[in-house]
C-alpha cells in the first residue's frame, strides 16, 4: 500500500470531478471521509453499522477519487479500523494492491452477504 505524505496534494492530484464548479464542491467531497471515520467510530460506540451508508459514501469517494479511494481511506481512518475498510472496498472490488496484511471483518462481510 503507498503511503501518502500529504493527504490534500495527493486527493487534489487524483481528484477526477467535471462538474465541480467551485471548492466548496472538493471540500464536500473531502468530508465524505470524516462522514465514513465517524460512521466507523459510531459502530465501534453503538455496536450497530449502517453499511449501506457506509457503502454508498465510499461509492461517492470512489467516483471522483478514483483508484486513490483506498489509498486515501487507509490515510484518514484509524488503524483499527482498516480491516473493516478492507471489508467494503473488496465487497465494491476497490482493493488495490498491498493490502495483504490487513484482515477482512467477518461480521461486516457476513451482513454484506445480505445486501
Amino acid at each position: 500500500m503507498k503511503a501518502i505524505e500529504n493527504f490534500m496534494s495527493y486527493a487534489i492530484e487524483h481528484y477526477d470531478n467535471p462538474s465541480c464548479a467551485s471548492l466548496q464542491e472538493f471540500d464536500d467531497d473531502i468530508k465524505k471521509f470524516k462522514y465514513v471515520v465517524r460512521l466507523l467510530r459510531r459502530w465501534k460506540l453503538s455496536g450497530e453499522m449502517n453499511e449501506r451508508l457506509i457503502l454508498n459514501h465510499i461509492i461517492l469517494i470512489h467516483n471522483v477519487f478514483g483508484v486513490a479511494t483506498a489509498p486515501l481511506l487507509y490515510h484518514r481512518v484509524e488503524k483499527e479500523f482498516w480491516p473493516q475498510i478492507k471489508t467494503f472496498l473488496l465487497y465494491l472490488n476497490y482493493v488495490v494492491d498491498g493490502e495483504d496484511e490487513i484482515h477482512q471483518d467477518i461480521q461486516i462481510s457476513s451482513a454484506l452477504i445480505d445486501i
